[in-house]
């Protein structure tokens, strides 16, 4: 990843990765660069305590009725002593960031680079580029607690059944997956439902799904699934000087029912 005029921009390198077989060499050293990108995440995210991430379109703009519902729901998870992670771009990502924001709660952004598009949103009190995005899905479920899908397109997709597939499998806990926004998703949740008709999910899979329109509503049942079933805590995990290790998020309120 190279910065041209203030912007982060892709290397060929680091699109390669996906050409097919290379050199041994070449791939060994891949592997280091992924590493990399890894450490730098868990170092930004460390002291972030229970997140919940927000996924959603990068191409609403702030007149739209979802963006200002994903203000809302920002603000309200804040409030509920959530830190609220989104992908860190424009859209609804940049709503939800900017409720926590001006909630007083902590605001972060797993930001992919691209060609032409996504900067990190104003709304973000800290922030990591990301070249590869199987890194920046795994970070963005590695520290969150409850999923609150808006609408969006294919990556929004991408990132929901990436999480159902997690917890379906048991690869991580049944955590909460809220899909806000019943009419925009109707088509959707009919073809899961049809999945389920032809046995090709599970009947219980269908509970791992939570449609709304309302934000009391999705606080309930992250309240219910979330903080109440998993007894959350803001964890005390203190900076080691010898890493290089400083808290930014002192401040930031506990989960609470």
């Amino acid at each position: 990843m190279v910065k041209q005029n203030g912007k982060f921009e892709l290397e060929r390198e680091e699109t390669r990765f996906l050409d097919g077989p290379r050199s041994r060499l070449k791939e060994f050293l891949f592997t280091f660069r992924v590493q990399w990108s890894f450490i730098r995440g868990f170092r930004k995210m460390h002291f972030l305590g229970p997140c919940v991430t927000v996924f959603g379109s990068a191409r609403f703009k702030d007149d739209h009725p979802y963006y200002k519902k994903a203000v809302e729901i920002g603000a309200a998870l804040s409030d509920m002593g959530f830190t609220v992670m989104t992908g860190g771009g424009p859209g609804i990502m940049e709503a939800a960031n900017k409720g926590a924001f001006e909630a007083g709660g902590i605001s972060v952004g797993c930001n992919i680079v691209l060609p032409r598009e996504q900067h990190p949103n104003p709304y973000l009190h800290t922030w990591i580029n990301i070249p590869y995005f199987f890194v920046r899905k795994y970070l963005m479920i590695k520290y969150s607690y409850a999923f609150v899908v808006m609408p969006g397109g294919i990556g929004t997709l991408d990132e929901l059944f990436e999480s159902l597939t997690l917890i379906q499998t048991h690869m991580i806990e049944d955590f909460p997956v809220v899909l806000f926004g019943s009419e925009y998703h109707k088509e959707l949740f009919a073809h899961i439902e049809l999945m389920a008709e032809e046995e090709s999910i599970s009947q219980d899979d269908m509970k791992l799904l939570f449609v709304t329109d309302s934000v009391p509503e999705l606080l309930a049942h992250i309240r219910k699934h979330s903080i109440q079933k998993f007894g959350l805590v803001r964890r005390a995990h203190k900076p080691r000087w010898w890493f290089g290790e400083k808290n930014h998020h002192k401040s930031v309120k506990t989960a609470s029912g």
